[in-house]
């Protein structure tokens, strides 16, 4: 072999090397370090999309939030995620949402970054006090805005907009909870739940990967693929919260909170758009209708073959539906007050 064929040799064995590397180093962080892995993943998203994740504080509380754009012609859209999840949650709307939209993701009081307190805070009146507080805070509030929310995360923001009905333009719940509705698979969960006295394991909190693949299946209508290794990281990330999830779960249940969006809605003149998966097992679809029973001229938009978290089985419809809502309501006040 020529020197020149040694070269080119040594290239493609270091070439080969270098590459091999970083396939290893995925390839070990799937098998022994999947948490990890998720981590990344969310980092990477966050950065493709264009989301900046920042801290606001206010009196010793810290909220942590993700936002891309400036206030700008159309409304702020403010999104509230759903029980143990976190602002990433969203991450597949804003995929679809344009990029000159005005979003902010916020974690949820206790969840992910933002300050752990006490149980008083993850009440739901609780969690509407301090999402206000994070509103003051970073003057979002300066111009009305869209609020959206998801599950829990429609819970709040539907008595957030009964108590503080000056700052919303208009709002989307998507199957939101807080509704004594028909009977669900989850509601025989929670049957067995207050039987036992709450010593049976909670299906939202799942603790290996087979109940995690069984919430999946609760959740969601469509039937995702998900490696046991990714189950296992899932399971992972969220062991070290599962005391905490289990507090804020209490409260949810509690009787001051377990209905208070029922109790509210009688409250709420924002105009309104409600979002919900047809085969719904956690949260009863005939909720949809209930919600448009109490307000006048509410949207009602029903998802085919798709479930509770709707935001990862449908995210491009649901960013759609929203957008569309958002510039019908705009319309509609600009002709008003022409």
């Amino acid at each position: 072999m020529t020197p020149t064929e040694l070269d080119v040799a040594n290239l493609f064995i270091i070439a080969g090397g270098t590459l091999a590397i970083p396939i290893l180093a995925f390839v070990a962080s799937f098998l022994l370090w999947p948490s990890a892995l998720i981590k990344v993943y969310y980092w990477y998203w966050r950065r493709t999309l264009g989301l900046q994740v920042r801290y606001a504080d206010c009196g010793g509380y810290r909220f942590c939030y993700s936002y891309r754009g400036k206030p700008g012609m159309r409304p702020s859209i403010l999104m509230l995620h759903g029980f143990s999840a976190h602002k990433d949650t969203w991450l597949t709307v804003v995929k679809y949402l344009p990029k000159h939209l005005h979003l902010v993701c916020v974690d949820m009081p206790g969840h992910e970054g933002t300050t752990r307190t006490n149980a008083e805070d993850y009440s739901i009146q609780g969690q509407v006090k301090r999402i206000h507080q994070f509103v003051e805070t970073i003057r979002l509030n300066r111009k009305t805005f869209h609020l959206v929310g998801t599950s829990m995360g429609g819970h709040v923001a539907g008595v957030y907009a009964a108590c503080y009905p000056s700052e919303i333009c208009s709002m989307t719940l998507i199957c939101p909870d807080g509704q004594q509705l028909c009977e669900t698979k989850f509601d025989n969960h929670l049957q067995d739940l207050e039987h036992s006295d709450y010593t049976l394991n909670i299906p939202l909190i799942p603790t290996t990967p087979e109940e995690m693949e069984d919430m999946f299946r609760l959740c969601s209508h469509v039937r995702f693929k998900i490696p046991q290794q990714i189950l296992q990281g899932l399971v992972d990330v969220r062991e070290p919260h599962n005391a905490f999830y289990r507090e804020v779960f209490m409260e949810l249940v509690d009787e001051k909170s377990r209905y208070a969006l029922q109790d509210h809605l009688h409250l709420i003149t924002a105009p309104l758009q409600v979002i919900w998966g047809k085969q719904d097992q956690v949260v009863d679809v005939t909720g949809a209708a209930e919600i448009a029973k109490v307000i006048p001229g509410c949207r009602v938009d029903l998802l085919e073959n798709c479930g509770h978290s709707v935001v990862m089985e449908r995210p491009c419809r649901t960013a759609k539906l929203i957008l569309e809502f958002i510039i019908l309501q705009q319309d509609a006040r600009a002709k008003k007050s022409s």
